[in-house]
C-alpha cells in the first residue's frame, strides 16, 4: 500500500552541473607551493566522464522518477511519444548550435557563457550570462526545495493530524518555516562543498552517476520480474477518507489499450485541471540539462571533439530511457495508478527504497551543481569588466583558485529565493530563464550564420539557419505556453541587460556580431544600388566636410550634421606627407580620436583620412572615392583659406604642417570640385554659430509659447555678376533645396525662410521673374517668405564702371541684356562657359555695396545665410581677384554659407 505524499511539484527544471574545478577562469593562478606561474593544469576529461556523464545526471534528475507516470497517466501513451518527440526536437536543435559554436575554435573553462561572449561580443555574452546565472541560483532553489518535499513526504508529521496520526517513519515537523529551515541546511552543506571547490562534486558526481543508474536498471528490472499487485490509495477528493484500489496489472494488453488516448484529470498535487499545454510543460522540464557537457569545457582534453559527441550520445540515452519507461508504464499500469501515485515506481521496485535513494542523490547533485554554476558564471562576469565596479568583489579567489566570494554571493541568492517556500512559486521561472538562454544559444550561431564571417567555419556542420530558427520558435513557443507573463518579463529584462551593456559597457576585443551582421547587410544594399535606377526625386545630399582644426570647426560639424536630411556625411581630412620613408600609415592610429570626436558631438558622419603630397591632392583623393550610388554630390570647406592647414589636432601637428594653404590652390579645390561634377559649399563665420542659442530662439508672448523660431535667409541671385538675368538656374535651386532640406529637419522645423529677390525698378524682367519664382516655390511646395529688395543703386556702381549707363538710365537695360547674351554666347564658343571671367570687372565698392544692402536687410539677424557662389574664373591668374571679392561679399554677414550646385535636385514631377 502506497500513502506517500507527492514528492515533487510537476514544474522541475534541470541544469547541468558546471565545470569541476575551482580553477575555472584562472588556471595559471598558484598559491604558495602550487604550480608555476605559466604552467595549467592538465586537462583530463574525456567524452564519457566529462560530457555524457554529467549531462545524463542533468538531464535525468529527479523528473525521470516521479513524473513519467504522471505524463502517461493524463496524456496517454500517443501524445505521450508525441511530446519527447517535439521536446527533443526543441532542444535537438539547440544541441546542434551548442555543437557548432563549441567547434569554431579553441575552447576555455566557462562553458555557454564563454563561448557565446568570445563569438557574439559582450552585449549578448553578457546579458546571457546574467540570465543564466539567475537561472542557475533559482534551479538550486528549486531543487533544494524539491529535496524538503521528498523529505518530509516521508518523515515529515502531517499537519493535518499531527504527532497522533503519524507514522513511526514521520518525526519531523512541519510547516512554512520548518521548510525554509531544513531548506537553509540543505543549502548550507551544499555551500560548504562549493566553498572547498568543485573538485569535490566532480569526485561526487560519477559516484551519483552509478547510484542513479543502478535505480534506473532496477526499474527496468522491476517492470519484468514483479508481480502484479494491487495498491490501496487515500482518496485524494476533498472531505473524502475513502480509499481507492489502483493495480500494478504487469505486461497486459488490455492495460496497454485503455493507456492509448488521453485522459486529462484534476492534478491531486494542485488541484488544477491538465491539459496537453499544462502537461507538455511538466514533461519538457526533464528534457533540460543539455548544456552540462559544454560546460565542462575547461576540464575535457579535446572540448571540440568531446561536447559533440557526448552531449548527442546523450540526448539520445535519454529520449530512448524516457520512451521505454512511458511503455513500460503504459503497459503494465492501469491509469488510476499512473494518475493518483505519481511515486508508483517505488511502490513496484524490487526493493522500495531504491527511488528514494535515486531521488535524494539527483536532487543533491543538481542543487549543488546549479550552485557551483551560478559562482562560476558570477565570477566569470566579474573578470570580464562588463559591469564595472559593480562586482569588483567577486573577482577574488582563495589560493588553489576556487571564487569564494562568487561562492559566497551565489549561495546568499540562493537563500534568499528559499524564502518562496513553495516550487510553484519559481519552478516557471526557473524553465523559462533557461529556455531564453537556450533561444539566445540558437540566436547566436544564427547570427554567426548569417554574417558570413569567413571566420566562422565550425568543424561540426550539421547544423543551418533553419535548424537554429527552429530552435529559437520552439523555445520561445515554449517560453510563453509555460507563463506569458513570466516570458514578457525575462524578455524584457534581457533586452535591459544587452542595452545597458551596449551602451555602458567597455569596449572589449572579442569582436561584435552586430558589426559583423551590419557589415554584411550594408554590402548587400549597396550592391544593390544601381545608378542607372536613380532619379532627381530621390535626392539626397551626400556632403564631404573638409575639416582642417576639429577643435575649431565644431559648430560648423554640427551644423552640416543638420543639413545631410538622413543623407550620407563624411568628415574628410588631409594629411601632408608621403608614405616613402615611413614606417606605416600614420593615419591609422589616428582614426580613434576623429571617431571619440564623431561620439562626442553626436553626429552621425563617416571619418575618411588620407594622405597627400598637398591638400589639393588629397582632396581630389576624397572626392573620388567617396560616396554611394552616384557618389559624393557635396563638398563643404570652410571659407577662410588660413583656415585650411593640414588638420589634425593642434597637439600632433607637425611644423611642416603649420603653413597656410595658398589662396590659387584654395580655388583651385573649388574649380577641381566643379569639374568633377560636385556642388560647392564655402562656410564662413561658423565659429560664431551657437547650435543651442539659435534652436532656442522661441519667445513667449502674452502667456503663449510662440515658436517663432530662427530665419534663415537665401540669396538665390549671383551677386557678382549683376548684369546677369534669371533667377531660376540649377544653382538657384539647389540653394533652395538646400535651405528647405534643413526646415524640414526635427530640430529646425521652427525655422523660417526668407527668400530675397533683387531687382531693378522699372526693368522689363522684374515682374515676370517675380512671377516665375512664385510659381515655381508653389510646384516644389517649399514655403518661404518672399522679400523683393531694390538695387539699382548698387547695380548703378558696377554700370559706372562699365560705362554701360548711368543711375537711372532705364532706356539702356535692353540693349545692356543683349549685350551679356552676346558675351556669354561667346564664352560658350570658347569652351569657357563653365568658368566665366566677369567676376574680374567688379569693384570692391560695388562688392561692398552689396554686402551692406545684405545686411541692411537681415533684420531681425538670421541663423544662417545661404549666398549664390559663383564659378571660378577660366584664367588661373584670376583666382586671388576671386577669393578676395568672395571675402568682401561675405564679410560678417554672420554664419554664411556659399552655394554654388551644378546637380539637378528638384522636380514637380509626382
Amino acid at each position: 500500500m502506497s500513502e506517500k505524499a507527492p514528492l515533487l511539484h510537476y514544474r522541475l527544471t534541470t541544469s547541468g552541473p558546471e565545470p569541476t574545478d575551482g580553477s575555472k577562469h584562472g588556471r595559471a593562478k598558484v598559491g604558495r607551493g602550487g604550480r608555476g606561474s605559466g604552467e595549467k593544469p592538465a586537462r583530463k576529461l574525456g567524452v564519457v566522464f566529462g560530457v555524457i556523464t554529467p549531462t545524463l545526471l542533468s538531464m535525468f534528475s529527479v523528473v525521470v522518477f516521479l513524473r513519467v507516470g504522471f505524463v502517461v497517466g493524463q496524456a496517454g501513451l500517443y501524445q505521450s511519444i508525441a511530446m519527447f518527440l517535439v521536446a527533443y526536437i526543441i532542444i535537438t536543435m539547440t544541441v546542434l548550435s551548442v555543437c557548432a559554436i563549441s567547434t569554431n575554435g579553441a575552447l576555455d573553462a566557462g562553458g555557454a557563457y564563454y563561448m557565446i561572449s568570445r563569438a557574439l561580443g559582450p552585449e549578448f555574452g553578457g546579458s546571457i550570462g546574467i540570465m543564466f546565472f539567475f537561472a542557475n541560483v533559482c534551479g538550486s532553489a528549486l531543487y533544494v526545495l524539491g529535496l524538503v518535499e521528498a523529505i518530509m513526504s516521508v518523515f515529515g508529521i502531517p499537519e493535518e493530524g499531527g504527532a497522533a496520526s503519524a507514522g513511526p517513519h514521520q518525526v519531523l515537523p512541519s510547516g512554512y518555516l520548518w521548510s525554509v529551515l531544513y531548506g537553509t541546511g540543505l543549502l548550507f552543506l551544499c555551500f560548504l562543498v562549493c566553498l572547498v571547490g568543485a573538485h569535490i562534486y566532480a569526485k561526487a558526481a560519477f559516484i551519483i552517476f552509478i547510484m542513479v543508474t543502478t535505480v534506473l536498471v532496477s526499474i527496468f528490472i522491476s517492470f519484468f520480474i514483479v508481480r502484479p499487485v494491487g495498491l490501496v490509495l487515500p482518496d485524494t477528493s476533498v472531505n473524502s477518507t475513502s480509499l481507492t484500489i489502483a493495480n500494478f496489472t504487469g505486461f497486459r494488453l488490455h492495460t496497454l489499450q485503455s493507456n492509448l488516448l488521453p485522459s486529462y484529470t484534476v492534478d491531486y498535487t494542485t488541484g488544477a485541471m491538465m491539459n496537453f499545454a499544462t502537461v507538455f510543460a511538466v514533461m519538457f522540464n526533464g528534457c533540460t540539462g543539455i548544456m552540462a557537457g559544454s560546460n565542462m569545457s575547461g576540464d575535457l582534453k579535446n572540448p571540440s571533439y568531446s561536447i559533440p559527441r557526448g552531449t548527442i550520445a546523450a540526448v539520445l540515452i535519454t529520449f530512448i530511457t524516457y520512451n521505454l519507461l512511458s511503455l513500460l508504464a503504459a503497459w503494465s499500469c492501469d491509469r488510476c495508478l499512473l494518475q493518483k501515485d505519481y511515486s508508483f515506481l517505488g511502490d513496484i521496485n524490487i526493493w522500495p527504497p531504491m527511488v528514494t535513494v535515486g531521488v535524494y542523490s539527483s536532487t543533491m547533485s543538481a542543487a549543488m551543481s546549479n550552485l557551483i554554476g551560478a559562482s562560476r558564471i558570477l565570477y566569470a562576469l566579474a573578470k570580464d569588466n562588463l559591469f564595472g565596479g559593480v562586482l569588483a568583489l567577486a573577482r577574488k579567489t582563495s589560493r588553489s583558485g576556487n571564487p569564494w566570494v562568487s561562492v559566497l554571493v551565489s549561495w546568499l541568492l540562493v537563500q534568499v529565493v528559499l524564502f518562496a517556500g513553495k516550487l510553484n512559486t519559481i519552478a516557471g521561472i526557473v524553465t523559462i530563464f533557461f529556455l531564453l538562454v537556450y533561444a539566445a544559444v540558437n540566436l547566436a550561431c544564427l547570427a554567426l550564420e548569417w554574417a558570413s564571417a569567413p571566420n566562422f567555419r565550425p568543424s561540426f556542420r550539421c547544423f543551418t539557419w533553419h535548424t537554429c530558427t527552429l530552435g529559437i520558435i520552439g523555445c520561445l513557443v515554449m517560453m510563453f505556453l509555460i507563463s506569458a507573463i513570466y516570458a514578457f518579463a525575462s524578455i524584457a529584462f534581457m533586452l535591459l541587460l544587452l542595452m545597458l551593456i551596449h551602451y555602458l559597457g567597455p569596449i572589449s576585443n572579442w569582436g561584435y556580431i552586430s558589426q559583423a551582421l551590419i557589415f554584411h547587410q550594408v554590402r548587400k544594399y549597396l550592391l544593390m544600388l544601381d545608378v542607372r535606377k536613380d532619379h532627381v526625386k530621390f535626392w539626397r545630399p551626400q556632403l564631404l566636410l573638409m575639416v582642417a582644426n576639429p577643435r575649431s570647426s565644431t559648430g560648423l560639424m554640427t551644423f552640416i550634421n543638420d543639413l545631410k536630411k538622413s543623407g550620407l556625411y563624411v568628415l574628410g581630412h588631409v594629411k601632408l606627407g608621403l608614405l616613402d620613408g615611413l614606417p606605416s600609415d600614420p593615419l591609422q592610429s589616428c582614426y580613434e580620436s576623429w571617431l571619440s570626436l564623431v561620439d562626442h558631438l553626436n553626429i552621425k558622419a563617416f571619418v575618411n583620412l588620407t594622405l597627400a603630397d598637398s591638400v589639393r591632392h588629397g582632396v581630389q583623393n576624397l572626392l573620388f572615392i567617396t560616396g554611394f550610388g552616384y557618389g559624393l554630390d557635396t563638398v563643404c570647406l570652410t571659407k577662410d583659406p588660413t583656415e585650411q592647414r593640414s588638420p589634425f589636432f593642434p597637439s600632433v601637428r607637425g611644423a611642416e604642417e603649420d603653413k597656410d594653404l595658398q589662396e590659387e590652390e584654395y580655388v583651385s579645390l573649388i574649380a577641381d570640385a566643379v569639374k568633377m561634377g560636385k556642388n560647392v559649399t564655402l562656410a564662413r563665420y561658423f565659429d560664431q554659430f551657437n547650435r543651442e542659442e539659435v534652436l532656442g530662439s522661441g519667445r513667449k508672448i502674452a502667456g503663449h509659447q510662440s515658436m517663432t523660431g530662427p530665419f534663415v535667409d537665401v540669396w538665390p541671385l549671383n551677386l557678382l555678376q549683376p548684369d546677369s538675368h534669371g533667377y531660376v538656374d540649377i544653382c538657384s535651386l539647389f540653394l533652395l533645396q538646400l535651405a528647405c532640406v534643413l526646415q524640414e529637419t526635427r530640430t529646425w522645423n521652427q525655422a523660417r525662410l526668407r527668400l530675397f529677390l533683387c531687382v531693378e525698378a522699372g526693368c522689363r524682367l522684374q515682374e515676370e521673374e517675380e512671377t516665375k519664382l512664385r510659381v515655381m516655390l508653389k510646384k516644389l511646395r517649399i514655403s518661404a517668405q518672399v522679400q523683393m529688395v531694390t538695387w539699382d543703386e548698387v547695380v548703378a556702381l558696377h554700370w559706372q564702371r562699365r560705362g554701360g549707363r548711368e543711375k537711372g538710365n532705364l532706356a539702356e537695360c535692353a540693349q545692356s541684356e543683349e549685350k551679356m547674351e552676346q558675351e556669354e554666347r561667346a564664352q560658350k564658343e570658347d569652351g569657357n562657359e563653365m568658368f566665366p571671367n566677369n567676376a574680374a570687372q567688379l569693384t570692391e565698392e560695388y562688392i561692398c555695396a552689396v554686402n551692406n544692402l545684405i545686411l541692411r536687410h537681415g533684420a531681425p539677424r538670421p541663423a544662417v545665410r545661404f549666398l549664390y557662389l559663383p564659378r571660378p574664373p577660366a584664367d588661373l591668374n584670376r583666382y586671388r581677384a576671386y577669393l578676395h571679392q568672395v571675402e568682401l561679399l561675405s564679410r560678417d554677414l554672420g554664419p554664411t554659407l556659399l552655394i554654388h550646385g551644378v546637380t539637378p535636385v528638384v522636380t514637380t514631377d509626382l
